[in-house]
């Protein structure tokens, strides 16, 4: 039975119109401004009528969407986006199969709702595309907990050794592979308890709606083994946290535009897109790392990057660039190493492919490799070889993020306004329940608060 790959809307309609599929229903999913899945489902009946008018939801109940006296809002799932879920539901008498859709909403007249995220970053990818049609590859790290109430390691495994539930890991590879994402490996990761799973490079907006799917079926398969996968940046002090590292490059059909010639592999399309990432990496970040947590995660020995350089081995950068092999030009990338998979996917997807792009635009120049462990220079040092750093805390962060011209041109002007004070929100409510000197430590604000919910 096909379970991806639909062209258009006769085409979807005609599988669910076969029985043998038993496809009774359709959940609709769409991001709210944290980037958690929303979704309603409708029975399969109904998608004709869903492609031609869209359904409509009550906005004013979703994270970052609308007031009250502007709720009603519509939803019109793309065809190209319906996907087959990759088991079969039984209940008593009943036995069926689901699928899944993306799609843009709107207004009551018709037009663009400007808070939705997704469709933000179908516009800046339509704006950018003269340059370079961008793909990514992200590295989903996670934890694996006994349960959603607190972070007990369950293996004492490492980097590509020892732990356990590979066989979960290999459940999940399958599952993502039946719905169209396949995937590049598995692994376990550097801290007890922690996984990896690889994505195999696509287009931005594809790659988008597939981490939130594949973040959906992990864990899943991890509950169904009475398990809980969690996606949270810092869920223990003493051991590392989890990134979610990008692997972007800009492609023009079928040729690699980062790539140059064997001899220097590197482009001045890909250099530029770099010095665009570093120069405007402070303002950016909260879209990256976007709760109190998250910074936890940020910070010197936990091999997370904290200061705005690069580098081909060097991996206490922000940008590391994968070394060339001869003969495989595609694969010639930039690995963005500071975001971490608790980020709204489509803003941070957005807020990358600006920053990147805007280098280019501007001829930055080409900021020199540094290979040096970073955390081992003095002030003094870095200063003289022009590295700046990260913000330390979201507070931070957030007065960058409010004061960048980047982003006033690259968010709209409701999702601006809602995630700011959505984070503003946040940081207050951490300030007054947590002690100042706490900075490194992961405090039992951040377990209540986030560890059930990423």
């Amino acid at each position: 039975m096909k379970t991806f790959g639909f062209q258009d809307e006769t085409e979807v309609l005609n599988f669910i119109g076969d029985k043998e599929n038993k496809i009774e229903f359709i959940r609709i999913i769409f991001p709210d401004i944290l980037g958690r899945a929303m979704s309603f489902t409708i029975p399969s009946s109904e998608l004709e009528i869903a492609l031609k008018e869209g359904k409509g939801f009550d906005g004013s109940s979703v994270e970052g969407f609308c007031r009250v006296e502007e709720s009603d809002l519509f939803i019109v799932p793309d065809p190209t986006t319906f996907r087959v879920l990759p088991w079969v539901y039984e209940d008593n008498d009943f036995s069926w199969r689901e699928a899944v859709m993306f799609g843009d909403i709107f207004t009551p007249d018709k037009k663009h709702f400007l808070g939705d995220s997704r469709y933000n970053l179908k516009r800046v990818l339509q704006k950018t595309e003269d340059i370079g049609k961008m793909f990514v590859g992200p590295e989903m790290e996670f934890f694996i907990f006994p349960n959603k109430k607190e972070p007990k390691l369950t293996d004492e495994g490492g980097y590509f050794y020892g732990g356990l539930y590979g066989e979960l890991r290999k459940s999940i590879q399958l599952f993502l592979k039946k719905i169209g994402i396949p995937c590049d490996c598995d692994h376990h990761e550097v801290a007890p308890s922690q996984h990896e799973i690889d994505i195999k490079y696509k287009d931005a907006l594809t790659m988008a709606d597939s981490v939130m799917l594949a973040k959906y079926i992990i864990k899943r398969v991890i509950r169904k083994a009475g398990l809980f996968a969690s996606f949270m940046p810092k869920p223990i002090t003493t051991v590392n946290g989890s990134g979610m590292h990008l692997h972007i490059s800009l492609w023009e059909g079928n040729k690699n535009l980062f790539f140059k010639d064997e001899k220097e592999p590197l482009s001045n399309l890909a250099k530029g897109y770099i010095a665009g990432l570093i120069k405007y990496g402070k303002e950016m970040q909260v879209v990256l790392n976007q709760w109190i947590n998250s910074y936890k995660r940020l910070i010197p020995g936990y091999e997370a990057p904290t200061y705005l350089a690069w580098g081909q081995k060097n991996r206490s950068a922000y940008v590391r660039i994968p070394q060339y092999q001869r003969g495989r030009e595609r694969s010639t990338r930039i690995e963005l190493r500071n975001p971490d998979p608790a980020c709204n996917i489509y803003l941070a997807l957005t807020i990358v492919q600006a920053a990147g792009t805007q280098g280019i635009e501007e001829k930055l120049p080409f900021p020199p490799v540094v290979e040096e462990d970073i955390f081992e220079m003095t002030i003094k040092e870095r200063r003289e070889r022009n590295i700046d750093t990260l913000s330390k805390n979201l507070q931070e962060a957030l007065g960058h993020f409010k004061n960048s011209r980047l982003v006033k041109e690259t968010f709209t002007e409701h999702i601006l306004n809602k995630f700011v004070a959505n984070k503003e929100y946040e940081w207050s409510l951490y300030s007054k329940n947590v002690e100042k000197g706490f900075e490194k430590t992961v405090s039992d604000f951040e377990i209540k608060h986030y560890l059930s919910i990423l």
